[in-house]
Order: structure tokens, then sequence, then C-alpha cells
């Protein structure tokens, strides 16, 4: 016979419960039901896990896909836990507002929150505060020190045949091309590059985009990096574009970019977040 797991214990307890439970009171009544033996000193964290890990609209690294409980309802401090196979309507489904009982709101309740959860929200915080430093840090700097930037980015992406495949062009060349990228040793292909290092609100528009592509003559790879904004035409132009290939790169994507290839950026700590091998303990009897 197939021994009962924690998952099975919750929702033998869950499957008439239609308004939900918290997870004390889940784990109250597998005890009092006997329905799994537990050998952990904190057994009530050790339910909280694996309802959160096993629940709808959590996605935390390790979260499984497997999900077999959502959340019903809350109040100021607490879930309320049900089977995702409840068919009872849950009133849970606005994500824009902050009023308590919104999805939003439930699952941002703090005491809830699994440590590793914990970790991704600051990690997302501590990202969003970095997109911001590292793009006000790249508006200080002096165009053409902007202009090495992107071409550097380009590179650290793996465009060009080499490290060295890139060269700044800048004021000097007639045509308003700042960077080239060699993608290959003869540099028979190139891309063209644009660098417009610009402050918030003040967008690239649709002419500016026009004068890169007749300045590319015979290039047919073209890459437009702002630290704004483009407008919705320009945007749209870009896309209407039938004999270039253009991209557009804006100042939250660029930043973005920067991280990813950590360009401008140095590493200092790196956090291993682990999560126990299931596979590996499946024959313990």
């Amino acid at each position: 016979m197939k021994k009962r797991t924690i998952c099975d214990a919750i929702k033998e307890v869950l499957k008439d419960e239609k308004q939900g439970l918290t997870y004390l009171e889940i784990y109250s009544r597998i005890e009092e039901r006997k329905l799994y033996e537990f050998g952990a000193k904190s057994p009530q964290a050790v339910v909280h896990g694996e309802i959160r890990r096993h629940c709808e609209d959590l996605e935390f690294p390790s979260a499984s896909p497997v999900k077999f409980f959502k959340i019903i309802r809350a109040d100021r401090n607490t879930n309320y836990y049900g089977l995702v196979d409840d068919m009872n309507p849950s009133p849970i489904k606005d994500k824009d507002s902050d009023e308590p009982g919104n999805l939003q709101y439930v699952l941002g309740i703090e005491d809830e929150l699994l440590p590793e959860e914990k970790m991704v929200q600051a990690y997302h915080r501590y990202l969003g505060d970095l997109k911001h430093s590292l793009l006000e840090k790249v508006r200080e700097c002096h165009p053409s020190f902007f202009e090495k930037l992107v071409v550097d980015l380009l590179l650290a992406m793996g465009y060009g045949c080499d490290d060295k495949s890139g060269q700044v062009i800048g004021k000097s060349h007639d045509g308003g091309i700042d960077g080239i990228i060699s993608e290959d040793k003869l540099g028979l292909n190139l891309i063209y590059i644009q660098a417009k290092r610009y402050n918030e609100g003040n967008s690239v528009g649709r002419p500016e985009i026009q004068r890169f592509i007749g300045a590319m003559q015979k290039a047919e790879k073209g890459v437009f990096i702002t630290t704004s904004k483009f407008t919705k035409e320009a945007l749209d132009f870009a896309n209407a574009e039938s004999r270039k290939h253009i991209r557009l790169i804006d100042g939250d994507s660029l930043v973005e970019l920067m991280i990813k290839h950590s360009v401008g950026l140095e590493r200092i700590k790196e956090y291993i977040v682990y999560k126990i091998d299931e596979d590996y303990f499946a024959d313990i009897s």
C-alpha cells in the first residue's frame, strides 16, 4: 500500500471544507484524524510549506508545477486554503486593487510568506532599485562613453565574430551612425548602432528612426538604443520597416540587458536556493 504523503493528508482535510482553512487549522485536523505521522520539530511549518509550494498563483524557485491548493479568502493576517477542484467561485480575482480579499493582497500577506518567497520579493525590489540607479548612472555619463557602452553591450550579448568586432564611430562619421558591429572577419555583415542618451520625458520619435535608417546605407541590420523611450509612431514605423531589420531598445530594456550580461556591473555575492530532491528519497520505506 502506498504511503500517504503530507499533500494527501492536506487534501483529505480540505475535501469537505468549502470555505477553506488556515494552515494551522489544517495541521490540527491532520493530527486529530491521525492522517500523517510527523517527524519534524516544526510540523506546522512543514504543512505550511507543502501548501504554499502546491498553491495556485504562487511561483518561486522551489514551487511545484503541480497545484493542489488555492487561496479561497483572507483576513488581515491569514490566508484560507482550499482545493483547486473546489467548484465554489473564489472572490479573489482583482489583481489591481489593494483592498483585503483581492489576489494581490492575499498573496502578499507577510505572515504567510515562506522564507524563500520573502527572498524572491526582496530580490525583485533590489532589482528595481538597481535598474533605477543604473539608468541614472548611464544618463549621467558622457555621450561618447555611452556610445562605447552600447557597443560593449552588443558584444557581450554575442554579436560580432570576436571581442574586437565593435567599433565606436561617433561624430566623425558623416550620417550619424554611432557604432558598428562586424558579424564576420571581413566585415561583410554589419550591424549599425545609433545611441541617444536622453533624459526621461525626451522620447525618440519617428523622424529620428527615419534618419537612422537613411544613414544605414547598404547595411541591413540596425539597433537604436536610447536611455529614454520611443514614441508609438517610432515603434510602429520600425515594426513596419521592410527593407531593414531594426531593433529598438529603450532605457528599461537597456538596463535589463546590462544586468543580464553584467555590463558595467561587478558581481559581489551569489546565493543558492535549494529544494529537497524527492526522487532521491522516493525509496524510503
